[in-house]
């Protein structure tokens, strides 16, 4: 058996019994494991988290005792095993079944060896552009797909950045979508059963596939580069010189890596040059667009990467005053920043909503908990951990910090909302509740990004309290002429709206602010830090959003 296989069914057993996030959980399970087992494990353990749903449709048919009788241990490796078969062309299918029943204890292994021989007939080779109850969505590897085209298939789509196609089987295994499509979304793309009826009514059934392919593979890895020490062109040349393939994204300091790598060993780590940050997450610090001398509330700052974008912003002169509710996750920001050169972040830890430092403030960002609907591909425990009736609870909370956020900005200061979520009533439902209620405050633009356009999926709206006659921040109406420095603070992302002013009706002070019952989301895992996983296989490091 290879030391990456006994490594991720070990990863598979704590994530599943809870013991923390399965990207974490590679890190110490691969301490002394070469690079390539270490990506192997993570490739592992990453899929079979994704696609468990997929992969448990798969395995159903062929048990003979129901699944809640089967030993869980048992269950993480016929996934493991089944997940080699079926989504890693690269890996020969008497490996994947030879060295999966090796991990097996001697009274399943001759058990876990039929299983998986009878799934391996079922799986063929051939592959087709449709959806059908013998048709599992998958993403090619290269191989795959250079033999596709060079064989005239028209099974994937030229157009696509990642090949994908749907994968045929000899006898229809899913639910069929002709008869019940959110029952194949769910089982096809690993989605719980309510969250595919939910995408279905909001989307469509042509963008729930897109998401669907689109949260199942690995998402690409983003960096902000720190232009107060270094531009990005500069930043992008000591990359090549590395060998490091990247490419610069639509937001000034934006940069996608095109490789695995070692994100402590890329250039400039140490000297604070570059933060992980999506380029969607990017986008929130620069629509509050702060100004050198500024102060600055960031309402929920841990991990810290919306807080160091905003002190690069700002030109490390003003204040910024970074709460969080666990002084644990501050710690994550004064190291984020003490790595970045950042000199005007002072941490507050806040018992609950109603000791938020008062004020007021040139600009407060609001980036509330939600439901990371936006970010299920980095996130993939959370598609599980997830319940429906918490998007009430988070609703209320949500509302809450916008209502405390517009409570601490002075008048002409400005809130900038943000999520993570791709859910409408977290975002523009949240936004234009509180609007219903308050006076003097005015939506000035918002934006919504798509998951894969180019990145994570999530959502900012930014609004001014009335009066106090404050410059505005530089609108989206053309930055090519400003210095590079001013562009930063200026940029918008193109499609996001500009809202023409208006006024809201009656005002109505915030009240019963962060109750402990709300706050207590915050620190479910589902809610909490965040780590890239497949796209740092060599070292899983919290992703600063």
């Amino acid at each position: 058996m290879t030391p990456a296989r006994v490594a991720a069914a070990a990863v598979l057993r704590r994530t599943r019994q809870r013991e923390g996030f399965a990207p974490e959980l590679i890190d110490d399970a691969t301490g002394t494991l070469s690079p390539q087992d270490r990506r192997f494990v993570v490739q592992l353990v990453m899929g079979v988290v994704r696609r468990i749903a997929t992969l448990d449709a798969l395995i159903a048919p062929f048990l003979t005792r129901p699944f809640d009788e089967q030993h869980p241990d048992t269950l993480d490796l016929l996934r493991l095993g089944v997940f080699q078969l079926v989504f890693l062309t690269q890996v020969p299918r008497h490996s994947a079944v030879d060295e999966t029943v090796e991990l097996a204890p001697p009274v399943i292994k001759k058990f876990v060896n039929a299983l998986l021989r009878r799934v391996s007939d079922v799986v063929t080779d051939e592959y087709v552009e449709r959806m059908g109850p013998d048709a599992v969505p998958v993403e090619l590897s290269v191989r795959v797909a250079d033999s596709l085209r060079e064989s005239g298939s028209r099974s994937l789509s030229e157009r696509a950045t990642r090949p994908r196609a749907f994968r045929r089987l000899a006898r229809p295994l899913l639910p069929d979508p002709a008869r019940d499509l959110p029952a194949y979304l769910s089982a096809a793309f690993s989605w719980p059963r309510w969250l595919a009826d939910r995408w279905l009514h909001l989307h469509g059934p042509d963008e729930c596939v897109r998401l669907g392919f689109w949260f199942n593979a690995p998402p690409p890895l983003w960096i902000r580069v720190n232009t107060t020490k270094i531009t990005r062109d500069e930043y992008l040349a000591k990359l090549a010189a590395a060998n490091t393939p990247a490419e610069p994204g639509d937001h000034p300091q934006a940069v996608k890596l095109l490789d695995t790598v070692r994100i402590r060993e890329l250039p400039g780590f140490d000297a604070g040059e570059f933060a992980v940050q999506d380029h969607s997450s990017l986008l929130v610090a620069s629509a509050v667009a702060p100004k050198p001398g500024w102060q600055v509330l960031d309402l929920c700052a841990a991990p810290g990467g919306k807080t160091t974008h905003l002190a690069e912003l700002m030109h490390n002169s003003g204040r910024i005053v970074a709460c969080d509710i666990i002084a644990k996750r501050l710690d994550s920001v004064t190291d984020l920043c003490r790595r970045m050169g950042v000199r005007i972040v002072e941490p507050r830890v806040l018992v609950d909503g109603t000791d938020a430092p008062a004020g007021p403030f040139d600009a407060v960002l609001a980036d509330v908990p939600c439901s990371n609907t936006g970010v299920l591909g980095r996130r993939p425990e959370v598609r599980w951990r997830l319940q429906p009736h918490e998007f009430q609870h988070l609703i209320r909370l949500q509302t809450s910090l916008l209502n405390t956020a517009l409570s601490r900005v002075k008048p002409g200061g400005v809130v900038v909302y943000s999520t993570c979520s791709i859910d409408p009533d977290e975002n523009g439902g949240v936004v234009r509740a509180v609007l219903g209620e308050m006076r003097d405050v005015k939506l000035e633009a918002e934006h919504t990004s798509i998951p894969g356009r180019p990145s994570d999926g999530g959502y900012w709206a930014r609004l001014r309290r009335a009066g106090g006659g404050g410059r505005q921040p530089a609108d989206s109406g053309g930055i090519s002429g400003l210095t590079p420095a001013a562009r930063l603070n200026a940029y918008r992302p193109p499609d996001s709206r500009t809202l023409p002013s208006s006024r809201s009706t009656v005002a109505r002070s915030p009240s019963g602010i962060f109750s402990r019952l709300a706050y207590s989301l915050l620190s479910r895992p589902s809610f909490t830090t965040i780590f890239v996983g497949v796209s740092l296989p060599f070292s899983t490091v919290p992703v600063t959003v």
